[in-house]
């Protein structure tokens, strides 16, 4: 008799190589949790920093390039490089700076490394640089408050011959954890990232719970977990075969489940949640220690990095267990990881990090401890 994660787990493999959609109303239920006697992931432990990536004291000495600070740090990989997306970045500030500010705006940034093992941090090989050597923005914004005030990167990866960043056009900050959106987008580079173009679709509407985006590539299909603008929604996921990336009619999402098995929609209004709020910027990985995906997120709410996982990328996915504590690290946010960037088989994960403080990236290193089954 096979057990359910067994059965989860064969239609996992079974639709990722699908692209279906719905033809019947699906159930507008969320996923299932795991049942307490089948979770794994116990926690983490030997939570510790290993090195600061961004900024003038960092290992890298970016302030060579023109970026004394910046944030996020998401990761994809193509060709031998894992490319880096830094949100809002700027030049030159003083030591006694704190948060966000500088010279130079740009509302994004990106630089490449060849490192292959982060034991000892990362070095960032070359960023994507203007005439004068300085990092230089890849996507423009009008930078003018209730309009398009900047555009953020929230993740990327190579399809088809390409590479593409899922980028958010932010209208408002409003108060901590709250912002408005004009829109969510992807963008198309097709000379390793040196120049890029805004595509007009596939677009999500700024209300919609594709704003912020985690993407992993599986069977030939992107499977792509989003949140709302802000840090207060729930998770959400659809998926569209990497070949079609740039047609917004082969994007599906999850709907719900009915006898069992997942059902997936054309209509974006079908998701369900698959992840309770609150859900800040979010990263999937598939981990070999577990023999699960864990995701990694902000809870605005605690103000901690908290991690998840989950059966299938739909899930259903455990309970939060902590990753990093806020008391520790004051103000942080953005836990993004690599496929890889794990080391003893996946027990041991590393992930960038941002502090608002210092406003910068690091990169810290956590072990899962896995329940004795």
């Amino acid at each position: 008799m096979k057990s359910i994660l067994a059965l989860l787990a064969a239609m996992c493999v079974a639709c990722a190589s699908t692209s279906c959609s719905s033809t019947q109303k699906p159930m507008r239920t969320p996923a299932p949790e795991i049942p307490s006697a089948d979770l794994l992931l116990e926690g983490v432990s030997q939570v510790t920093p290993v090195a600061q990536i961004t900024g003038r004291e960092s290992i890298n000495r970016t302030d060579t390039y023109g970026v004394y600070g910046c944030d996020l740090g998401s990761m994809f990989q193509d060709n031998g490089r894992t490319y880096f997306l830094f949100g809002d970045t700027f030049g030159y500030r003083p030591l006694s700076h704190t948060g966000s500010g500088g010279e130079n705006w740009r509302s994004n940034t990106m630089a490449w490394s060849t490192t292959t093992d982060p034991e000892n941090g990362i070095t960032l090989d070359g960023w994507i640089t203007d005439s004068q050597g300085k990092a230089k923005e890849l996507l423009s914004s009008r930078k003018k408050e209730n309009d398009e005030v900047t555009v953020i990167p929230t993740n990327g990866v190579a399809a088809h011959g390409a590479l593409y960043i899922f980028y958010m056009s932010v209208r408002h900050w409003g108060d901590p954890g709250y912002w408005e959106c004009n829109y969510s987008g992807i963008a198309r580079s097709t000379d390793s990232g040196q120049t890029w173009t805004k595509l007009s679709q596939p677009r999500w509407p700024g209300g919609s719970n594709f704003v912020q985006v985690a993407i992993w590539k599986q069977n030939g299909d992107l499977f792509i977990w989003g949140i709302p603008s802000g840090r207060h929604g729930g998770a959400a996921l659809m998926k569209v075969p990497e070949t079609e990336i740039e047609n917004a009619r082969s994007y599906r999402c999850f709907a719900g489940a009915r006898d069992g098995q997942p059902v997936w929609s054309t209509d974006m209004r079908d998701a369900v949640t698959i992840v309770e709020p609150p859900v800040g910027e979010l990263s999937v990985a598939w981990n070999p220690y577990l023999g699960r995906w864990i995701m990694t997120y902000l809870n605005e709410r605690s103000h901690n990095l908290e991690i998840r996982e989950g059966i299938a990328p739909w899930g259903p996915w455990g309970p939060a267990r902590m990753l990093v504590s806020a008391r520790r690290y004051p103000a942080l946010y953005g836990a993004f990881m690599c496929p890889s960037f794990m080391a003893e088989g996946g027990k041991v994960i590393y992930f960038t990090m941002s502090q608002f403080g210092p406003y910068n990236v690091f990169l810290m290193r956590a072990t899962l401890d896995r329940a004795s089954r």
